[in-house]
């Protein structure tokens, strides 16, 4: 059994303009010392995913289950989560400056959450503490530097100071959300090989969650391509960068910048994310696909394999033969579309193609 075993997970919030539906229908499963990257662009659920976990959802409606360790989070009280929030699930998140308390050294606010859930531990020994760990995350002259208020630590320093608070308590599983996004590429390196080390060290799995195909790139054992809260592809990194199959995660790999590409414009997917409280029928990604097909506008598609031992999942009805990048697989794609595309998926390929940075297939 995994560590964490997330299975039919919906997510959704009442609102006066009707319900958004973050998550629907999500499943994943997290072993002891693997990383699972989740991607996918702004307002596809990774984060609402996560939070709901560990209870940080008020006002949520909220089914299915999440078994961690052999509990199921989903439905927890307040108490009992606290126990696991922290102690055994510790999360780092995007934007340390809010974060971290800007009244409270950040030696001090380490300390506390190590008292916070051990309270044997003696404000000397927690202190003593935070400075061991300052200095394992790579913050230069530790004793001195753990009196210092967040405001005083650099961009870089203020995340390694939020994974040292993370790793406090020796947690089994931390979830890190988008902890490099405001960060400069060579900072972002720092801190990604800076997770790699811990969570070997400590042998601790990884939630990485971001929009960035180079993050997953580099830490990822698994990945899940999260579209309109919806798992939209499932499968190990080698076979998402090397043998995507759905549209989205094929989207996402054309749009990534190339340096040996410079003077060429870059590829977009096109449209904009659909609204999560009025979502298209079928197909959520049928008004952005190039392959749309008739059925794409009325059947939602589910999970199916399309690889090899059935670990290679994707939510398309493109055929099987339609997996990577080859000109074999386009060719896939192309009958498939010659053969399912009709006046109404038509007229939704025009609509594609005539926005300013549309391509469709004929």
């Amino acid at each position: 059994m995994s560590l964490l075993d997330v299975t039919d997970l919906r997510v959704s919030f009442p609102t006066a303009d009707g319900v958004v539906q973050a998550v629907r229908g999500v499943s994943f499963s997290v072993d002891t010392g693997r990383t699972l990257g989740i991607v996918g662009e702004s307002g596809s659920g990774k984060t609402v995913l996560t939070q709901t976990l560990l209870g940080l959802t008020p006002g949520s409606q909220v089914s299915g289950t999440a078994m961690f360790n052999g509990v199921n989070l989903i439905g927890l009280g307040p108490d009992q989560m606290r126990r696991i929030r922290g102690e055994q699930i510790a999360v780092v998140f995007q934007d340390p400056l809010t974060s971290l308390h800007p009244l409270y050294r950040v030696g001090w606010q380490i300390a506390e959450m190590i008292r916070a859930h051990d309270k044997s531990v003696s404000r000397k020994q927690a202190r003593e503490r935070a400075i061991d760990l300052l200095g394992r995350v790579g913050i230069p002259q530790p004793s001195r530097r753990v009196d210092d208020y967040p405001h005083q630590f650099s961009g870089g320093m203020r995340q390694r100071a939020m994974i040292a608070m993370a790793l406090s308590l020796s947690p089994k599983l931390i979830i890190a959300d988008e902890p490099t996004t405001a960060l400069d590429a060579t900072v972002q390196a720092q801190i990604l090989d800076l997770l790699l080390r811990l969570q070997q060290e400590s042998d601790t799995a990884l939630i990485m969650i971001t929009h960035d195909l180079g993050v997953i790139a580099d830490i990822a054992d698994e990945v899940m391509v999260m579209y309109a809260g919806r798992a939209a592809e499932k499968a190990s990194k080698h076979d998402i960068f090397y043998a995507p199959h759905h549209p989205y995660t094929k989207g996402l790999l054309e749009s990534i910048p190339r340096s040996s590409a410079a003077a060429d414009r870059l590829k977009p997917i096109t449209g904009q994310p659909p609204s999560l409280i009025h979502l298209p029928s079928g197909c959520a990604f049928h008004p952005r696909c190039a392959y749309v097909m008739d059925r794409c506008l009325t059947e939602e598609p589910q999970l199916r394999s399309v690889g090899d031992a059935g670990a290679h999942k994707s939510a398309c009805w493109l055929p099987a033969a339609a997996i990577g990048t080859a000109e074999a697989a386009e060719a896939a794609r192309r009958r498939a579309v010659g053969e399912g595309r009709h006046a109404a998926a038509a007229r939704v390929a025009e609509e594609i193609a005539a926005s300013p940075e549309g391509s469709v297939i004929a």
